[in-house]
């Protein structure tokens, strides 16, 4: 098929009528037609074929005008109208599309700016990321992007919560109004802290939200406490310990604790592993579920996240009903992110396959897991073999001399007193109290010496320590691969050609442009299996 063809019976939708310069009967031109999105169109039945026409006179239904026949109509279609409108309005976008935080920064301060200059959201990676770090990127970010869009990642660290509050101390000394709340199994003080010291009434007695909170979750259970208010017990507790007053406390009880949330299907990083198309439609049910009963002035929206990575999945999520979409994957490929070109480069070569599960340096005790690429290194194996020793064994000195030799000459590549020497210089900085733990509970501190290589495989990664190839901790999902095949025989094939507001464009854009397709094949017009991609090669 060279053209556009019938899939079934034509079926005549009325009369079109205008001059024949404004049609187009060649197939390579009615392609690059179709290609304009912001244009509307019509087909038209020429002699047996379809032909394009456009700004003419469409006349629907039965009709005893002159002109030519039209077998189908198409609609100018723009990204902008994906999602729900007010996702947009509220922080400020030109389509409803985010970039989810990596941590350690990986979506860093680059990558965050160069999306909100584009109109994108996008969440810089806090996780991992020292104080310090944390405060110089805010203010280069806030520099950069005075009025937005820009969002910072609060992740939920079970085993070190001091660096939750750490990080919400510094989000409102310095007034950083949105925040992406992830790993998250239950609500902490902090969060809520987070929620409620942004809450204010207006005159007219409506509650006013400063602080928004886009959370990234996967499991019902958690969704429902982001559904709902804030829990009394925690407000009451922040109130006497004077982090909140009693009336913000009063009008946290009114609003949701989040303002979105992010279904987070097969995801890089913390993921369970869930599929979008069971996940979404059962996080906007249990929605409508809790709306139906509070009745929101503004409902919270659903968010679809984890195997974004082609024009068909952007599309595919919008058309099941997501306000907005999250890519992660395929943006730590990109020249903004802030990791190296080693890894960039393997991220470009992944295939779907090439991932796989592997222990969690922040909850590797509770024996979370994250997804990983497991093509050109060996880190998945090794932490596993790790978490196996951590259950296998108490203590540090109870390891049989056998597997403790294993240990360190292929994983540590150093004996296991000068790693638990470093723990003790890094904790005593980071967080004491982990020391002291460790020192009362034999456990707990070959839990420390063993996150030690989970912790630094991701910043080897990140510097690109050529030594310690084989131990890199890439986080990816199956997205990356999929954006990968997608890409293959373009400019983007290319690690060096992916620019973060490249990957975003074209992702829109082709979803908009699939649309359109789909369009046509809805009112059985079939075109050439080559004119299905729009990406510019």
């Amino acid at each position: 098929m060279t053209g556009l063809d019938y899939l079934r019976t034509k079926t005549i939708i009325g009369s079109w009528q205008g001059p024949d310069s404004n049609v187009q009967t060649d197939p390579q031109q009615i392609q690059k037609l179709l290609r304009e999105l912001s244009r509307d169109f019509v087909l038209l039945d020429h002699q047996g074929r379809i032909v394009i026409a456009w700004d003419g006179i469409l006349i629907k239904g039965k009709t005893n005008h002159q002109g030519q026949p039209p077998v189908a109509e198409v609609a100018a279609i723009s990204p902008s109208l994906f999602g729900d409108p007010t996702f947009l309005s509220s922080y400020g976008l030109n389509a409803a599309y985010m970039a989810g935080s990596m941590a350690n920064a990986i979506s860093g301060t680059d990558l965050v700016i160069a999306l909100g200059k584009a109109g994108y959201l996008a969440s810089y990676g806090a996780g991992g990321v020292s104080p310090n770090r944390l405060r110089e990127a805010i203010q280069t970010i806030k520099a950069a992007l005075p009025a937005g869009p820009y969002a910072f990642n609060l992740i939920h660290s079970p085993q070190e919560p001091s660096l939750e509050q750490t990080a919400v101390d510094l989000y409102l000394e310095n007034q950083v109004r949105t925040i992406e709340a992830s790993a998250y199994l239950r609500l902490t003080p902090p969060v809520v802290q987070f929620r409620a010291a942004g809450l204010r009434d207006d005159p007219t007695g409506n509650v006013l939200i400063e602080n928004r909170i886009i959370a990234k979750l996967s499991r019902p259970e958690v969704a429902v406490q982001f559904l709902n208010p804030a829990p009394p017990k925690i407000l009451q507790q922040l109130v006497e310990e004077g982090r909140i007053t009693p009336r913000q406390a009063e009008l946290a009880g009114q609003v949701p604790m989040a303002d979105d949330i992010t279904a987070e299907a097969d995801s890089g990083g913390h993921t369970d592993n869930r599929p979008l198309v069971g996940l979404l439609p059962s996080l906007i049910a249990l929605r409508n579920q809790v709306q139906s009963q509070r009745r929101y002035f503004v409902p919270v929206r659903i968010g679809a996240g984890g195997g974004i990575g082609t024009p068909a999945a952007v599309l595919g999520a919008f058309s099941m009903g997501a306000a907005y979409v999250v890519t992660g994957s395929v943006n730590q490929a990109s020249l903004e992110a802030g990791t190296s070109p080693t890894v960039k480069e393997a991220l470009s070569q992944a295939a779907a396959p090439d991932v796989m599960m592997a222990p969690s340096a922040d909850m590797f005790e509770m024996g979370v897991k994250v997804q990983v690429l497991k093509r050109g290194t060996m880190f998945p194996m090794r932490s596993q073999k790790l978490y196996d020793t951590y259950l296998a064994y108490d203590s540090i000195e109870a390891i049989d001399a056998e597997v403790r030799d294993e240990l360190e000459k292929k994983i540590f590549q150093k004996d296991l007193e000068s790693v638990w020497a470093e723990c003790v210089s890094f904790f005593e900085e980071r967080d004491p109290e982990q020391l002291q733990k460790a020192r009362q509970n034999p456990k707990k501190k070959m839990a420390l010496i063993f996150r030690w290589y989970l912790g630094l495989a991701t910043h080897w990664g990140v510097q690109g320590v050529p030594e310690r190839r084989m131990d890199y901790q890439i986080w990816c999902g199956p997205a990356m691969g999929a954006f990968n095949d997608w890409a293959r025989g373009t400019s983007l094939e290319q690690a060096g050609n992916r620019g973060v507001v490249e990957i975003a464009d074209q992702l829109l854009l082709g979803a908009a442009y699939q649309h359109r397709l789909n369009q046509l094949l809805m009112q059985g017009i079939a075109v050439p299996i080559d004119w299905n991609r729009y990406l510019v090669s």
